[in-house]
């Protein structure tokens, strides 16, 4: 036993010396916030400055109840960026929980599954409104699902069937009414928009055009990363996209789905490989037509060209 003690000690030490947070123990008395189903899991960045998800999403009704999903003590209940936003410290590991509005105060114990909030509006997701849940310990994000008994535990209720069903129905409907679809498609590369879709004066030639993408704002060499699961259709080079790769998503909600990234100083895959959604796929540049690092990134919805932030 004395040697075991050793071992885990050494194996801890070894993570936290080449900075990998160790997974969080299971904990048989966690239970989920919310009683909907995950529809994004979690997916932390390479790097703690690039973008990611840095929790999971649980699916829910505007007002269901958000439990905490083990005891300990709230450390804050307030509001951040104008979301409701409640977090419990557990000792090590603090949990998170947003938009709520919170129904307990700061200092206040709770108890595995109790009523901390009510989920509000502000974190959509496909199918409605969800419930971000985060871990940490110290800096370090980890995976909130890590906290659940290993056993049989069930995110999805016994309508599960019937949900997924809905909520592919609702997808299909949103993209063949041309309205917005968020979450569709992972963003790229972390920088804001600088330059959206439409008519536009174009920077270099002063004239009216069509802008048939979204410039995203990033430094030289950042990654970019595929925005969903695809097959790489081709990867080229010409005088006004520069390095230009698309990667062919299929069908999705019966539509066919198609993604461009433009002006890269490379791309690492190749055509005919697959890809997965957040794989890095290049890094971004300046060539082609281009005043300076960025990436252009297009969406084509069966052939034609859509605008890219109905589906980011």
């Amino acid at each position: 036993m004395a040697k075991l003690r050793v071992l885990v000690a050494g194996v801890i030490g070894w993570c936290l010396w080449w900075g990998v947070a160790p997974p969080a123990a299971a904990a048989a008395s966690a239970v989920p916030p919310l009683a909907g189903p995950v529809v994004r899991g979690f997916d932390p960045p390479d790097q703690p400055w690039l973008a990611g998800h840095r929790g999971v999403d649980l699916l829910g009704a505007v007002g269901a109840d958000v439990v905490a999903a083990m005891a300990g003590r709230v450390v804050f209940a307030g509001t951040i960026a104008g979301r409701g936003v409640v977090v419990v410290s557990h000792g090590a590991l603090r949990t998170t929980y947003l938009p709520v509005r919170p129904t307990v105060a700061v200092s206040a114990r709770v108890g595995t599954g109790q009523v901390i909030g009510r989920l509000t509006r502000g974190h959509g997701c496909p199918g409605g409104t969800c419930l971000h849940w985060g871990l940490k310990r110290g800096v370090t994000y980890l995976d909130p699902l890590s906290l659940l008994d290993a056993g049989p535990v069930r995110l999805l209720p016994a309508t599960s069937v019937d949900l997924v069903g809905s909520l592919l129905a609702d997808r299909t409907q949103a993209l063949a009414a041309g309205g917005p679809l968020p979450g569709l498609l992972t963003r790229p590369v972390p920088g804001a928009v600088g330059s959206g879709f439409g008519m536009r004066l174009h920077p270099i030639f002063g004239e009216w055009r069509l802008h048939n993408g979204v410039d995203i704002s990033a430094g030289c060499g950042t990654p970019i990363r595929a925005a969903a699961d695809a097959r790489v259709a081709s990867v080229s080079r010409d005088p006004a996209s520069g390095n230009r790769l698309e990667l062919d998503h299929g069908q999705v909600g019966g539509h066919h789905l198609v993604t461009i990234y433009l002006h890269a100083q490379g791309y690492s895959v190749r055509a005919g490989a697959t890809a997965r959604r957040g794989q890095v796929v290049g890094r971004v540049g300046s060539t082609g037509w281009s005043t300076g690092c960025h990436l252009h990134f297009t969406v084509k919805l069966d052939g034609g060209y859509a605008d890219p932030e109905r589906f980011l």
